[in-house]
């Protein structure tokens, strides 16, 4: 809507349009974060126009009204002409690219202090103070000259023009006319350091006559350029820099933070002769109602080149504050505003910010160098829309009336009717029962408060007044920006209405970039859209439909500590994973069709191998458990990536297929690996679960059994399960079973190895070909080998562990049957010494049913084909049974 529109609309039509706004905007956002699977109060939420939440954000304005920290005062603020009003840091854009006009002038020196007098008196009728700035438009409200006391200064002698000066003959003429070079003598005072800078800048020769410190240059006085009034020179402070310009700070305290508190020091006038539309007033003569940031700032620099003040004009490629609605620049202007004194209770918050739980770590040092520097905090908006800042102005004496009285009775009212109140009742049934009869004499204001002052009140409307929300909060979450935003004004104002920090953590995030770590631009063509991510573009093929759980994945995978890139490589690997991981759930599923709980082995009469498995899977569990506790959800996505996907098909997995598919259907060994893929399956779609709703519960769904909760009910849906506790005895595990257990694994990963040499030697093909010899040296570990040769327990056997046929354990390696063995090698360990390793290949006939190579293959008449193991199968139940899964 443009300006001439929004003139048309009175307070309520306005504020009525920007609420349907508002809520049509809730309602998109609420649509696509419901589509991102996020799980929130959707039917509940807490909005920032509703009447309570506006309630809440009066009555935090009032403790800090009570406690005398907010105040009504005229000092320089953000002020965008566009919009006209004021706004806070936290609702300006530094784009990059504004060009600013600058120039450097000069102010004729007329006196000098008596202390200073005799060593400038040579100088005197012909010095000038030379200064820079980039915001012309200013130099009518000027109101000193500022030096830094402890830099360098120079009376420098202006000797001539430089003959290979890169100036125009204009701007030469121009030069020669300000400087008065070839004329009489000209002096100007400029910083010792910038010299041979200012030299080449303006194409002259600088003789320097005299050095000194700038307090020397304290009470000097000077001709204002455009008043003809006479203003000191006064000494500033540590933003004065010879980092560029001259040294020389021209001040106008009524544009500007530090020219402000510099003319606080001394006493300076407040000018800012501009009006809410950025346009000179009248207090300007000349140049009223000119655009301070068009036509009224050139008008200014041709007035300075009129009068001789002018030494160069140029433009200015900066960083320049604009209005994050608008885009359009904004000015610095003193105006009447309310404000919050952050001194008052700043020492209380910096003590605050250091008992939070920043995440991370070098959070806290951001939020501690915003809140430690900035000033008072300009809460009040000259909008329309928004709510309005409680109070009344006496008629005549324009002083303000806000009491506990007050504040209460509005509270009341907006939290019965709404803000909206403020509009359409009148002043009389605004104000409490004891000043009604006065009335007549008050107006209510019409300025409104600051969109983070509404936002930083959420912990008051929220926390202590919802079911299960207690003060403070567990976790504030947002992006890296918000320490100027959010959370800086969530903390100032609960630590001045309750001395205490609204939050116990907070976590910030970075950005989010491309791929190729660029920032996401229309112009570039590289924007990711969540929703075409998760229901594909137009183009399918280069834009498929990934859906939630993969986005969600990739917000897993980062560490958002930084900023992360996303793009269609990374999608295409997140999909993998996430396909892989549905293999493996759905391993575990098919595995357990026939599975019920009271099938489950209990867990002293598991096998080793399985014991060591419930130890690895409670291990990782708890690593899982920590990382969300410390938010460090990038470390899931490693563990999970690493356990689900790798280590259990890659040795479990591969090991149980034999026992799930040979065994006999309802056998101890067949139920107890059983009993292990249901205690993996429950504690996976658990842990998963936060990251990757939507596969949870598909798994959940699918479940072939029925999970009794505490209360003896079927839990119905994955959300409905505890999070799963630590298994102390799953944790049992002797360390020298747990260290032999790795032994074991990485013994594995060698036995393959030599196996490969021996397939691709065609001694072997499958791995079942093979017989497998080892011989260790450490004597301990060579009877723990045998005995696993020897197991009772099948599950627990070596050759079934090593997927091979038959496996032998040699007392030597002195005997002609090593050196008969074609493939070999060994395994170290620190701890044990070393393992020797051969392969040949296995005895025996190959059994059709196991594909394992026996002796014993050819004894059964009834079943020549078949070994020991699957006759006895066989002789238990029909063959199709225990065949049928392969």
């Amino acid at each position: 809507m443009d300006q001439d529109a929004r003139k048309e609309l009175t307070p309520l039509k306005l504020r009525e349009k920007a609420a349907k706004f508002a809520k049509e905007t809730v309602n998109i956002q609420m649509k696509s974060f419901k589509r991102y699977g996020i799980w929130a109060d959707w039917n509940n939420p807490y909005l920032t126009l509703s009447p309570e939440y506006e309630a809440a954000q009066i009555e935090v304005f009032g403790q800090m009204t009570m406690k005398g920290y907010i105040y009504r005062g005229r000092k320089p603020v953000h002020w965008s002409p566009s919009s006209r009003t004021a706004l806070a840091e936290a609702e300006l854009e530094y784009p990059e690219g504004h060009v600013s006009t600058s120039i450097y002038a000069i102010f004729k020196i007329i006196s000098a202090p008596p202390a200073s007098y005799g060593l400038f008196e040579e100088f005197l009728s012909d010095l000038c103070l030379a200064i820079w700035t980039t915001t012309p438009w200013t130099i009518p409200a000027n109101a000193a000259v500022a030096v830094n006391p402890k830099l360098l200064y120079v009376v420098a002698e202006v000797h001539s023009i430089l003959k290979d000066t890169a100036l125009s003959k204009e701007k030469q003429a121009n030069l020669s006319r300000a400087l008065k070079a070839g004329q009489t003598k000209a002096f100007v005072v400029v910083a010792s350091e910038l010299v041979s800078t200012l030299e080449s800048k303006w194409g002259v020769k600088l003789m320097v006559k005299k050095t000194f410190h700038g307090s020397a240059l304290e009470n000097f006085r000077y001709l204002h350029p455009v008043s003809g009034k006479e203003c000191p020179v006064v000494l500033g402070g540590d933003y004065i820099t010879t980092q560029s310009g001259t040294g020389l700070v021209h001040t106008a305290p009524g544009h500007g933070q530090e020219d402000y508190a510099t003319g606080l020091k001394y006493g300076l006038p407040i000018l800012s002769p501009v009006d809410d539309e950025g346009k000179f007033t009248e207090e300007a003569g000349q140049f009223s109602g000119l655009d301070v940031l068009g036509s009224g700032n050139a008008a200014v620099v041709k007035y300075l080149d009129e009068q001789l003040s002018l030494i160069l004009e140029e433009p200015y490629k900066h960083k320049y504050p604009y209005d994050w609605r608008t885009k359009k620049p904004t000015i610095f202007r003193a105006t009447e505003q309310w404000f919050a004194s952050v001194d008052g209770f700043r020492q209380t918050a910096m003590d605050a910010i250091n008992e939070v739980n920043w995440i991370p770590a070098q959070a806290v040092n951001r939020i501690i160098a915003m809140t430690s520097s900035r000033s008072d905090w300009c809460i009040s908006r000259q909008r329309t829309w928004g709510v309005p800042i409680p109070v009344f102005y006496h008629v005549h004496s324009k002083e303000p009336l806000i009491t506990e009285e007050t504040i209460a009775h509005i509270k009341a009212i907006v939290s019965n009717k709404g803000s909206d109140a403020w509009w359409y009742m009148s002043t009389e049934e605004l104000l409490p029962h004891k000043y009604r009869d006065k009335a007549s004499e008050y107006q209510k204001g019409t300025d409104t408060m600051d969109v983070w002052f509404d936002s930083g009140s959420s912990w008051a409307a929220v926390l202590g007044k919802r079911d299960g929300l207690s003060f403070p909060a567990d976790l504030y979450l947002e992006g890296t920006d918000q320490h100027r935003g959010w959370f800086q004004s969530s903390l100032l104002t609960s630590i001045a209405s309750t001395g205490k920090a609204p939050y116990s953590c907070v976590i910030t995030h970075g950005f989010v970039l491309d791929e190729k770590g660029l920032k996401m631009s229309k112009s570039l063509g590289n924007i990711v859209d969540p929703e075409i991510v998760i229901s594909g573009g137009k183009n399918i093929k280069n834009e498929p439909a990934y859906g939630a759980d993969v986005l969600r994945l990739w917000v897993s995978s980062v560490d958002y500590a930084g900023d992360v890139m996303i793009g269609p490589q990374i999608l295409r690997q997140m999909s993998d994973m996430y396909r892989k991981l549905r293999g493996t759930l759905r391993f575990l599923l098919s595995n357990l069709h026939d599975w019920k709980i009271e099938n489950a082995v209990s867990y002293s009469e598991l096998p080793k191998l399985d014991k060591y498995a419930l130890f690895q899977l409670e291990n990782i569990a708890d690593a899982i458990r920590d990382s969300y506790e410390n938010y460090q959800f990038y470390k899931i996505f490693q563990i999970i990536q690493r356990f689900a996907i790798v280590d259990l098909s890659n040795f479990y997995f591969d090991v149980a297929k034999d026992r799930l598919y040979v065994g006999g259907t309802s056998s101890y060994t067949r139920r107890s690996c059983q009993t292990i893929l249901a205690a993996h399956l429950l504690s996976i779609v658990r842990v998963i679960a936060p990251i990757l709703p939507h596969l949870a519960e598909d798994v959940w769904q699918n479940l072939p059994f029925g999970y009794v909760k505490e209360d003896g009910s079927v839990a119905k849906f994955v959300f409905e399960l505890k999070w799963p506790g630590v298994n102390e005895k799953w944790l049992a595990m002797p360390a020298d079973d747990v260290d032999f257990w790795r032994i074991i694994l990485e013994l594995r990963s060698e036995v393959n190895k030599v196996l490969e040499n021996a397939r691709t030697g065609k001694l072997i093909g499958s791995s079942l070909e093979a017989k497998v010899y080892l011989h260790a040296s450490d004597g301990a570990t060579a009877t723990r080998l045998q005995e696993m040769c020897t197991a009772i327990n099948d599950a627990d056997a070596l050759h079934r562990i090593l997927i091979t046929s038959q496996v032998e354990i040699l007392s030597s390696l002195d005997n002609e049957l090593v050196t008969s063995i074609p493939y070999s090698g060994r395994y170290t360990d620190k701890r044990t010494g070393e393992i020797w390793i051969g392969a040949t290949r296995a005895g025996g006939m190959k059994c059709e049913r196991c594909w394992n190579y026996s002796p014993q293959v050819g004894s059964f008449v009834e079943h020549p084909t078949l070994c020991a193991r699957c006759f006895s199968v066989i002789d238990v139940q029909p063959l199709p049974a225990a065949a049928g899964v392969s």
